[in-house]
């Protein structure tokens, strides 16, 4: 059993259900924190639109001294032309972050996966690694 520092709030928990089933055949995200004082993790911000990996790069630059948390859903186009929305989780885990925050964190992450139920999970250390070639190549692991 791995450690858990915090739970998942559970507005969370049904938000992830419900994006895991969404019909929309857009990219969408939904990024996630910690909140120290209750000891949970929590919707940060949710983005709807047409969102292509390079925006998400634009949020976690913003964010760039804290860890994140995202869940993206990817309109994905195989070579033979199927298409899939697969569920990615990224681990956003900049260099240089406090050690108490590492471990909230990392100490956190599997029960977030096991609770989102995603298999397709990544991590990244530097924010400007995260562009559309880099998620294509992760996801090309799982034909």
């Amino acid at each position: 059993e791995s450690l858990v520092v915090c739970d998942v709030a559970e507005d969370l928990v049904e938000k992830l259900r419900k994006f895991r089933f969404r019909k929309e055949t857009n990219n969408a995200a939904i990024i996630m924190k910690i909140d120290k004082d209750k000891q949970l993790v929590v919707l940060d911000e949710e983005h709807e639109v047409l969102l292509y990996p390079t925006k998400i790069i634009d949020v976690l630059v913003s964010l760039t001294s804290e860890k994140t948390f995202i869940v993206y859903s990817y309109k994905y186009q195989h070579e033979d032309g199927r298409v899939s929305y697969p569920l990615c989780f990224i681990f956003s885990s900049p260099v240089g972050c406090k050690p108490e925050q590492q471990m909230m964190y990392a100490g956190s992450k599997n029960k977030l996966v096991q609770t989102a139920e995603l298999t397709k999970v990544f991590e990244i250390r530097n924010t400007e690694d995260l562009t559309e070639e880099w998620l294509r190549e992760k996801l090309g692991f799982f034909h």
